[in-house]
Order: C-alpha cells, then structure tokens, then sequence
C-alpha cells in the first residue's frame, strides 16, 4: 500500500491529479472526520445517454484516487434536478400531446409518458440509477424534489434571500437588457397551475422565506418559497446546493465554465466554499454535434450495451476526458479492442504504468485476468466471411486462430461473438455488397471444388 500511495502521489493519471486537488483542499482531512462529498448533476429532461453516465464514471475514479492516496471518508452523490420545468418536449417521446400540456411544471410532476413510474422524471432517475447499480458504484442518489420539500434546503433559501442584491449584483450583468427586466434567482411554484414561473419577485421577508409575486393565474401571490413553495434559477440552485450538502468536489463540460465561474461567486455569498472541480470536453455526434438530451442525438447507455461489453464503456469515458471524442455506434470496436489491449498489459506493469493504465481505474485498482485470443475487429471479419449466426459455425472459425478456445474456457470471448453478431447484424450486413464472380473466379472457385474432393476421395 505504501508503495502504491507513493506511486500515486507522482502519477500524472487524471484522477490522481484531481484527487491531489481534494488533499490540497483539506491537508488534514475534513474537519470532525467528515466524509469529503463528490457531487454529479442529472437533468432529467430527457432520457440519460453516454454523456451523463460519463460524469458519474469519472467522479467515481476521482473517488477510488483519492482512496488510494488518503484513508478518508467519501460519499459520491448523484443529484437529480427533478425540480426544474419542463421547458420543451424531447423528440421521440410516446405521447406527446400530453407531455405539452405539461409545459413549465416540474419534471416530478410531469406524468410519466412510459406509464410505469409515478412521473417522467421518475422514469428517467430509474434508468440511470439502473445503469449506476449495474457497474456497483457506490453512490448516494439525491433528488432536488425531495431536499425542497422535505425542508432540506430551507435554511439556504432564506440565505439567498437575506443575500438577494448581492446575487442579483453576480447574474444581472450576465443577462440581456430583456432578461435582466424579468430576472429572478426564485422561481416560485404557482399554486394556481402548479408550474414553475419566471416571473419578478419581492423579497418580503427573508427569515420566513416569504416574497410576492404576480402569477399568471392567480394575480398578486404572498407566498413562501420555503419546503417546496419555489425552486432557485440554476446556477443560483447550484451554488445553493453546494453550500447545503458541503460538496468538495463537482466536474462539469467545457460548456459549463462561465457557469461555474457565478455559481462559485454566489457560494461565497452564500459563506461556502466552491468545490474542486475541472472542465471536460463534451461527446460529440457522428455529425460533431454535441450531446443533448434534449435532441436525443446521441446513444443510450443501453445501446452501447447492445453491442460491447460494460466495461469497454467504463474505459471509453475514462480516457482523454478534455478532449472532444465522438459517441456513436462506429466508435465501439475500437474501444473494445483498446481495452483487452490494456487489460492483457497490466498484469505485468510496474506500479507507476499500472496506475496510469486506463483499467486500473476502470476496475478500481483490481482488473481481472481474462484470456482474449481474438480482436473485436477479427471476430467482425469471421461473422462477415460465415454470412451465419451458428455459434457453432463460427467457433469453428475461431479456433483455427486460436486451438485452445472454447466457449467452456473462454466465456468472455463467447460474449464477445454475441456481440460481434448483433454489431454485424445492425450495422454491417446490409452495407456489404457482393458481386457475382466473373469468368476467372468462377474457374478458381470449380478448381478448389475438385481439389477438396479429391483430397477426400484418397482419404
């Protein structure tokens, strides 16, 4: 253990980097002993993907870093802002007409379209916490719904209440003249319609969370924000949770940077400390687009599953995190080809290449032995050349590369073939074109014919 924390303490891994940056923070550890909080943030607006798995991934070896290198406490929350409203319908989605009629109230409350959770937001906070359960992180799923309701964040809203013009002093100037005339760090719930309203608001009374408000429906409102009655504007929310959960350490896109810039500012205001943090680049379409729930333009974490192994995935997101990657079906093989690469490599690293090798964080410092004889890339070629799905068939094919193979002792390479069909099936088959032999093909494929069946008649 020694000589790993001393490996870890020089190794220029991303995820030593950035737990280096939590020690700096606290050279003591948190104070009474306290847990060091790792924050992620979910929208549930629209189904998860890729993208918003990879931000729970990567704080994850963050985490497993920062074990090896300090005996501290941690606890890696994955909060889901089901507070906010629905601005717009996702494309895709079954039954639209009535997710419109839903337009501006809280995702928690918006019916869920699917019809087997209690709202769209619950739909989508299960598909990601299926996924999160799935690769066993170990993680604490927060749900904005319920810390407002419950009380939980109480006390910070009467604190950005009692802090009002110095916040509006932060967000004002990073508005247009039209926004700034309606801007609001509240965003009270109208007891009328239930949604959420960007609308002006009065400070009334900043101890009792009171303030007044003109809602749509129901004229001049006195009503306070406190145990549901509101949710903040999202970066003034950002920083409002950073300063109720105590998180220490939160990473966000590219994107995302003059956000954190205010949302650092007004955690100061609030009297918090702005957690640790860097800025990833963002996945990228087959078009260069970027990711977006909204749109839906990029792949489902179910979809990736489809057609690799889970733990391709784990290795795809962990590397080159501020670089921009694409995030599409082309993309997988190469990844699955990369992984069992350094996964064959580990075993006999010293410490410093072990702890700079993707898997060691993708396996938390314990990758397992797995014998994978063939490529991704061969096992396409063989199921492109057999034109069949017979297993049968084709471990026939493997085994001339690789003798000893067998689905007996080999299973991670059968799952491997699994994976190769159905990646061949959906995205190679209908692309193949076959000409029919000419004069000469036709004469070499009858002289092979001959030779074969001369060579079983002498036998």
């Amino acid at each position: 253990m020694s000589e790993l924390r001393d490996a870890a303490m020089k190794s220029k891994a991303w995820p030593y980097e950035e737990a280096r940056k939590i020690l700096k923070r606290w050279p003591e550890g948190k104070p009474g002993g306290e847990a060091v909080v790792l924050q992620t943030g979910y929208g549930p607006s629209g189904l998860p993907h890729l993208g918003t798995f990879q931000e729970v991934a990567r704080t994850q070896f963050v985490r497993h870093a920062l074990a090896e290198l300090a005996d501290w406490p941690s606890r890696l929350i994955a909060f889901s802002d089901d507070m906010d409203g629905m601005r717009k319908v996702p494309p895709n989605m079954p039954h639209p007409e009535m997710l419109h009629q839903h337009i501006d109230q809280p995702l928690c409350r918006v019916p869920d379209p699917y019809g087997c959770h209690d709202s769209y937001a619950a739909h989508n906070n299960a598909l990601l916490r299926e996924f999160l359960d799935r690769y066993e992180f170990d993680y604490e799923f927060v749900a904005s719904s319920e810390c407002y309701a419950l009380g939980r964040f109480d006390e910070q809203l009467c604190n950005v209440l009692a802090h009002w013009d110095a916040i509006m002093g932060v967000m004002l100037p990073t508005l247009g003249e039209e926004r700034r005339a309606t801007y609001s760090p509240v965003l009270p719930i109208s007891p009328a319609s239930g949604k959420v309203l960007q609308v002006p608001v009065e400070v009334i009374d900043a101890d009792a969370g009171l303030v007044r408000f003109d809602d749509p429906d129901a004229g001049p409102i006195e009503q306070s924000i406190l145990s549901g009655g509101a949710k903040l504007q999202w970066k003034v929310d950002w920083a409002m949770r950073w300063a109720a959960l105590g998180v220490d350490y939160e990473m966000s896109g590219k994107d995302l940077i003059d956000s954190v810039t205010q949302s650092s500012k007004i955690a100061r205001i609030l009297g918090a400390r702005p957690p640790e943090g860097f800025h990833y680049e963002m996945f990228l379409d087959e078009e260069g687009q970027k990711i977006s729930k909204s749109k839906g333009n990029g792949l489902t974490i179910d979809e990736w599953l489809a057609y690799a192994p889970r733990e391709s995935l784990a290795f795809y997101i962990y590397r080159d995190p501020r670089a921009a990657k694409q995030l599409s079906f082309a993309i997988i093989p190469k990844a699955v080809d990369e992984y069992h690469q350094f996964l064959a490599a580990w075993p006999g690293q010293a410490i410093d290449k072990r702890l700079g090798n993707p898997v060691h964080h993708v396996h938390a410092g314990d990758p397992p032995r797995v014998d994978m004889p063939l490529s991704f890339a061969l096992l396409l070629n063989l199921v492109a050349v057999a034109s069949t799905d017979d297993k049968d068939l084709l471990w026939a094919f493997v085994k001339r590369y690789a003798p000893d193979a067998a689905p007996e002792t080999h299973p991670e390479l059968g799952a491997l073939i699994d994976f190769a069909l159905a990646y061949f099936r959906d995205f190679i088959a209908d692309a193949l074109y076959r000409r029919a032999p000419g004069a000469r093909g036709r004469r070499a494929t009858r002289s092979r014919c001959r030779a074969r069946r001369d060579a079983r008649g002498r036998r």
